[in-house]
């Protein structure tokens, strides 16, 4: 049945705000579904658009009868109808000139909801926070990524604790997405030629909030398979088939929005997967007249590339070979020779010359910046090739650190207590830092009391997944013992949960075992940590950590303190991130460019155990949490871990642990609270979304606007 036939007319809207995913940040409309069908609610992982497929009819007539649920609906269009007016935002009291122009920003993943799983890790949910910080803001705001029917693996560990990738369909029905069509009903193709085929790609579009993003989709039928397949899924296969995602992401994206007759002001590369999106730019210039050198001065005024990446080999590059069987006359098209065309983006590797994609994003962008100020600086040196004319301190990369959107990432529970003593509007100025001076009027016990109930809610997570998985008989044994099932509620719980690369020391602080066992089993004071996170499919040494630690928490001498909770994703991110008691980040410095889960723990009261690295350099005051060693780099990497390894545990014997659990008559651990109390106070304002895309607003997008205004046509 059509949902439209489905939904009774009086609550018909209903439909039209599963489909946008202000709901997933917004209090009231989850509010709103979780009133409609609670155990339905729980049982599709909160995705409305499921909800509605799978609800019975009977069951929304009962609720379309049901006056509170009515009034509770009519207060929930009302709230949506005047956010999407678009009136009243920062954007326009800012820039009142400029709401005609237009953002495009364009990355590999985005992360915004469980419901459409197109996301790996940091980088896909910092997309999915800049998407919706926009939309909160009113910025002029578009997004362009791929719509992966197979998303990124879900994790299984069997028994023996190696990882396996599993890859499922996803159900395009059940996912908040529709396809772009014209006016006579018909999906909307665009096509990119590859290596002398043309490949086509159907447009789907998301709401977020006010602004759209556009996934392309090559899974249609005018392709051939192996075309049909290119945008299967996220970051697999061989250097051939990302080449021909990145062209379809940066030439077909651009074609993409033509066709849709949008025309931004702005192009946003985050990361240099969409670079090629310049060269299709300048080629449009080139076709209407430019020279090659007039269209790339005029394109490069209105580009902004952002990096992520501090080490050399993460950046993509491909061969000449490659580059050439598929730009091939491309060149011609831009007025230039091939060795002109390869020296956009030649770059000595490790294994010889090649094309890198952050050299031609570097080379023809206007503005680029990094996402810490120690990245900022790592990326200047790490670059100042592509500019041998400059010292490192002259290149043209400046930084804006990252930060997480707090309507996301928030716990329910925690935004009840700001509402109660910051008040109602705290949410719309949390970029103030004066709003949150006022904590000191949080009572310790009523924050105290909101945290143990978040770890409660973690704890029965860990058990559900568990139960349910038994009863389907996913689940041996084993499985059972590693995932949980085992924690105390009352112990300080250590969580590290993130992507599995070797360079973030998942296994560091098992470094002294019988050192940490002492920790972990002290019957006054335990101790538990739990681990989540997936190892990229092709990389072996990242799935021997997680086998290394799964093999620990089925150690019966550990007493059942170590956890590896499988298949992380962001649903899981939202509990972890709210009900631990510490979140220990130890990765090797200065390899972390800047690292957003810390972010949403801390402004969930959770402290940070941290290497000096990435944001946690610019976030540690000294009474906010905990900072790992300092900052010293070695030349030697045992030496580092040795060194970084033993400040871990003389922080948990000394501070961490005697502090949790110094305990005043009332069972409150007032100096523990009051820590996390500094936690939010000093990170919640400035390391969220809200500081993150006003300065890239002011510092990046409305100069590369009125740059490109100033050009002569």
């Amino acid at each position: 049945m059509h949902l439209n036939d489905k939904v009774p007319e009086k609550i018909g809207r209903i439909i039209e705000l599963a489909y946008n995913l202000w709901w997933s940040w917004t209090p009231e409309a989850r509010g709103l579904f979780r009133r409609l069908d609670y155990p339905l609610w729980r049982k599709t992982l909160h995705n409305p658009v499921q909800m509605l497929q799978e609800i019975s009819p009977a069951k929304l007539q009962e609720a379309a009868q049901d006056s509170t649920f009515v009034r509770q609906y009519n207060k929930v269009m009302m709230l949506f109808d005047e956010t999407m007016k678009n009136t009243g935002t920062w954007f326009h009291e800012t820039y009142p000139d400029l709401g005609d122009k237009t953002i495009a920003y364009f990355s590999f993943e985005f992360g915004l909801h469980s419901s459409l799983p197109i996301y790996s890790g940091g980088l896909g949910i910092l997309s999915g926070d800049h998407a919706k910080e926009a939309s909160d803001l009113g910025l002029p705001f578009v997004g362009v990524g791929f719509m992966y029917p197979q998303g990124y693996f879900r994790q299984r560990l069997p028994s023996h604790g190696w990882q396996e990738a599993v890859y499922q369909q996803l159900d395009m029905n059940q996912a908040p997405i529709r396809p772009v069509l014209d006016e006579n009903g018909h999906e909307i193709r665009i096509s990119v030629n590859l290596a002398g085929r043309t490949v086509h790609a159907r447009i789907w579009h998301v709401r977020v909030g006010r602004n759209p993003l556009f996934l392309l989709d090559t899974d249609v039928d005018e392709n051939e398979p192996w075309d049909r397949e290119l945008s299967a899924r996220l970051y697999s296969g061989d250097s051939e088939t990302r080449i021909r995602q990145e062209i379809m992401l940066g030439i077909g994206g651009v074609r993409a929005l033509r066709v849709l007759g949008i025309n931004p002001s702005v192009w946003h590369m985050n990361e240099g997967h969409s670079a090629f999106l310049i060269l299709e730019c300048i080629r449009e210039l080139v076709t209407q007249g430019k020279s090659f050198e007039e269209a790339s001065r005029i394109i490069s005024k209105q580009s902004v590339f952002t990096t992520h990446t501090p080490v050399p080999a993460g950046h993509d590059a491909f061969g000449f070979h490659l580059v050439e069987q598929y730009f091939n006359g491309y060149w011609d098209e831009l007025g230039i020779s091939r060795e002109h065309f390869l020296g956009l983006g030649g770059h000595e590797e490790e294994w010889g010359m090649a094309f890198n994609m952050t050299v031609l994003a570097l080379r023809l962008s206007g503005q680029s910046n990094g996402v810490s100020k120690l990245h900022g600086e790592v990326s200047r040196n790490m670059w100042q090739e592509v500019w041998s004319s400059h010292s490192a301190n002259d290149v043209p990369i400046t930084s804006i650190t990252n930060g997480v959107h707090v309507p996301t990432w928030i716990a329910g529970e925690m935004h009840n207590v700001f509402d109660k003593h910051l008040g109602p509007g705290w949410l719309k100025e949390h970029d103030n830092s004066k709003i949150w001076q006022r904590l000191a009027e949080v009572p310790d016990k009523e924050l105290w009391l909101v945290h143990l109930a978040l770890k409660r809610k973690l704890m029965g997570y860990f058990r559900e997944r568990v139960r349910s998985r038994w009863v389907n008989g996913s689940n041996d044994p084993t499985q059972v013992l590693t995932s949980g099932t085992l924690l105390d509620p009352e112990a300080l719980t250590i969580g590290f949960a993130r992507r599995f690369a070797t360079y973030k020391r998942a296994t560091l602080i098992f470094r002294d075992l019988e050192r940490l066992q002492r920790i972990l089993l002290d019957i006054h004071r335990p101790v538990q940590i739990v681990f989540a996170g997936k190892a990229h499919p092709a990389d072996e040494p990242g799935k021997s950590l997680i086998q290394h630690i799964y093999n620990l928490a089925k150690h019966n001498q550990l007493g059942g303190r170590i956890a590896f909770i499988e298949d992380y994703n962001m649903h899981m991110g939202r509990y972890l991130t709210q009900g631990v008691d510490v979140w220990l980040n130890n990765p090797r410095r200065p390899r972390e460019a800047s690292g957003t889960s810390g972010m949403k723990a801390a402004v969930n009261g959770i402290p940070n155990l941290s290497i000096l690295d990435g944001w946690w350099v610019e976030g540690y005051n000294g009474a906010n949490g905990w900072a790992i060693g300092d900052e010293r780099e070695f030349d030697n990497h045992d030496a580092q871990d040795e060194y970084d390894a033993n400040s871990i545990y003389q922080l948990l014997e000394d501070e961490i642990v005697p502090l949790y659990y110094d305990r005043d008559r009332d069972g409150i651990p007032r100096g523990w609270v009051e820590i996390m109390r500094e936690s939010i106070r000093s990170n919640a304002p400035m390391f969220g979304t809200r500081r993150m895309i006003k300065e890239y607003t002011t510092e990046l997008y409305v100069k590369a606007i009125l740059a490109s205004e100033a050009t002569p046509a």
